[in-house]
Parts: C-alpha cells; sequence; structure tokens
C-alpha cells in the first residue's frame, strides 16, 4: 500500500508545479500530476484538499493567479506569478551568518535540529565564513512542539479521526480519547488540539504536553466537516493548566535546574523546627505554570526534592513515585 504524502510536502509540489507551468494547469492536471492529489478517495474530497491548499498559499503570500481562456470561458486554470513571488538576491556579513548559524543551534528537537543544519550548510556553501569568535560561549537552546504535532496535523488535513492516552490536568488519570481533530494554535506557553471528543459527544481542547504515547489515525479519511462557529478562547480556557508557586526542600547542591528558576533565594532558616530529614535540606520557591509538568520534573529528582506545599503538587509527585516504584517491583514489600 502507497503512503500517503504529508499536506507540507504536497503544499510544496504544487508550488513548484504552479511556478514551472508554462501557461496553467487545471484542477485535473493538479491532480493528476502533483504528488499527493491522487490519494483523494473521490472528485468532492480532492475539491476540499484543493480548495484547503489554495487558501493556505494565499494566507501565506504565495501570488496566486487564476486563468480563463479567452476563447472557452469555461476553462479555467491556476499558476504562480513569479515575478511577484521571487525573492530578490540576498547577501549576508559575516557577522551575519555567524548570527543565523546560531540560530540554527537553537533546537533541541530532532527534526527541527537537522533542517536547520542542513540550510545552513548550503548557505555556507555560497557565503562568506562565519566570523569564529564572534559569539563563543553562547548556547541557547528551545525544543521544538510535541512528538503528537505531526501526526495530529496530518490528521486535520485528512479529516480523520484519532486515537491517544491523555493525562488530565486536575487528577493525573489517564484516559483513552477518540478525537475528531480540528485545529491546533500556540498559546499559554504552549500547543493545544481542539475537536470533538467522540465518546462524550462534545468539543474539548487537549494540551499536546498532557498526550503520552503515540497519536493514532483510526476510521476512514474525509470522516468529519469542522464547524465554523468554535468558541476557540473558551474551551482552551477549560483546559489551562493548574499554576502557582511551589515551595521545596532541596538537598544541597542538588536540582540546579530548579534553583534556576527560583522565585526567591534559598534560606536554610524556614526549615528550621521540621522533622530531622528535612534539617539539612535548603528551601526553593519555584513558580509554575503546569503543575502535572513540574510534578513530573520533581519525580525525577526522588528523595533530593521534597514538596512542601501545596498538598496537590505532593499528591501528584507521589503518584508518579509508586506508578515508578510498581513498574520496577520496589513497591511489592509494604
Amino acid at each position: 500500500m502507497a503512503q500517503r504524502v504529508q499536506a507540507a510536502e504536497r503544499l510544496l509540489d504544487l508550488v513548484i508545479a504552479l511556478s514551472h507551468t508554462r501557461r496553467w494547469m487545471t484542477k485535473q492536471q493538479v491532480r493528476e500530476r502533483v504528488n499527493g492529489y491522487t490519494d483523494a478517495t473521490s472528485d468532492a474530497a480532492f475539491e476540499r484538499m484543493f480548495e484547503r491548499d489554495k487558501d493556505l498559499l494565499r494566507e501565506m503570500g504565495v501570488p496566486l493567479v487564476v486563468e480563463h481562456d479567452q476563447v472557452h470561458e469555461d476553462d479555467v486554470g491556476y499558476r504562480i506569478d513569479t515575478a511577484g513571488y521571487t525573492l530578490p538576491e540576498v547577501a549576508f556579513t559575516p557577522a551575519e551568518v555567524g548570527v543565523l548559524s546560531l540560530a540554527a543551534e537553537l533546537w533541541q528537537d530532532a527534526s527541527l535540529r537537522s533542517s536547520a543544519r542542513r540550510g545552513m550548510t548550503k548557505l555556507r556553501a555560497v557565503g562568506p565564513a562565519a566570523e569564529p569568535a564572534a559569539h563563543a560561549g553562547l548556547a541557547l537552546r528551545v525544543r521544538g512542539p510535541e512528538a503528537s504535532f505531526a501526526p495530529l496535523l496530518e490528521a486535520i488535513d485528512t479529516r480523520q479521526v484519532v486515537t491517544f492516552t491523555y493525562r488530565a490536568a486536575s487528577t493525573g488519570q489517564l484516559t483513552r480519547r477518540r478525537v475528531e481533530p480540528w485545529r491546533l494554535l500556540s498559546q499559554d506557553r504552549g500547543w493545544y488540539l481542539v475537536g470533538r471528543d467522540v465518546d462524550r459527544a462534545a468539543p474539548r481542547a487537549f494540551r499536546l504536553s498532557r498526550i503520552q504515547g503515540r497519536v493514532r489515525p483510526t476510521g476512514s479519511a474525509e470522516a468529519f466537516d469542522v464547524p465554523v462557529d468554535v468558541d476557540v478562547a473558551a474551551l482552551v480556557g477549560g483546559a489551562r493548566p493548574v499554576s502557582g508557586t511551589a515551595r521545596l526542600a532541596v538537598l544541597p547542591g542538588r536540582a540546579a535546574a530548579l534553583r534556576a528558576r527560583a522565585g526567591s533565594e534559598p534560606d536554610g532558616d524556614d526549615v528550621a523546627g521540621l522533622p530531622g530529614p528535612l534539617a539539612d535540606r535548603e528551601i526553593v520557591v519555584v513558580p509554575f505554570y503546569d503543575l502535572e509538568d513540574l510534578a513530573e520534573e520533581i519525580a525525577a529528582y526522588a528523595e533530593a526534592v521534597l514538596v512542601l506545599e501545596p498538598a496537590d503538587l505532593r499528591t501528584a509527585v507521589l503518584r508518579r513515585l509508586r506508578a515508578a516504584a510498581t513498574l520496577d517491583g520496589s513497591g511489592s514489600d509494604g
């Protein structure tokens, strides 16, 4: 069975085809010649796919031109105005190449990092060398979207139901969800999926950082229509994580990442009079945006970090530690 062409690849192939056509391309020619459109299972599916792609090109500023035959006015074709699309020649100084090189090292995500490095290799091949010491010592890193982003984007394009395991923000409970994916959006320092929860028969928003494991498409393509009157703000508001400030008792010299985010300086006097195990610890106050995400981070430090407050955070950390103890068998002896 042939592998489906991803939406981004199909869109790029369409741009290439419409940029290099001698005259223009009709819809039928696009369907026959452009990689990806043969995946359409019907004429109606092709029409929806092509209309979405045209809208995307226009939103991105690509000058898509519609042409009509002067004799046969019913003959309609499409092309890209290359004169309005071609960029002027770009030149960089060695210092600018150095800045771009630094930007290419920004991503921790493997796929984004490799793409950035390939781009820089091509740029260095035709441009000036970067100044070697211009940005020495700088090492900024940013993660890309979650692994679930790409399969969800593909499912939105194909209108296909997806299933995934989701960790609830309020309880931390894992449940299996079946969702008609409608939109992906970035808000509140994270990515959200907005769609219809099939089993609950209601629209919902899901934070991608809480999706566990793989996202799997199920059923046939073009299985649903996306409503136009979705209150995205209200849905995302209901999925926002629990935020606040954590008060932690940390062993000296441990949990450097938590200390770096501390909202106040550690104060050993704050633990005076507390039980013996806390006597040699330091208080670290850390603001957090997602209680469950912080609980996962703290659990990785094991006994080096103890949660003093809030109680919900302590409960979430203990839940993870007990689950880990059960998995490795160490929790079987009372």
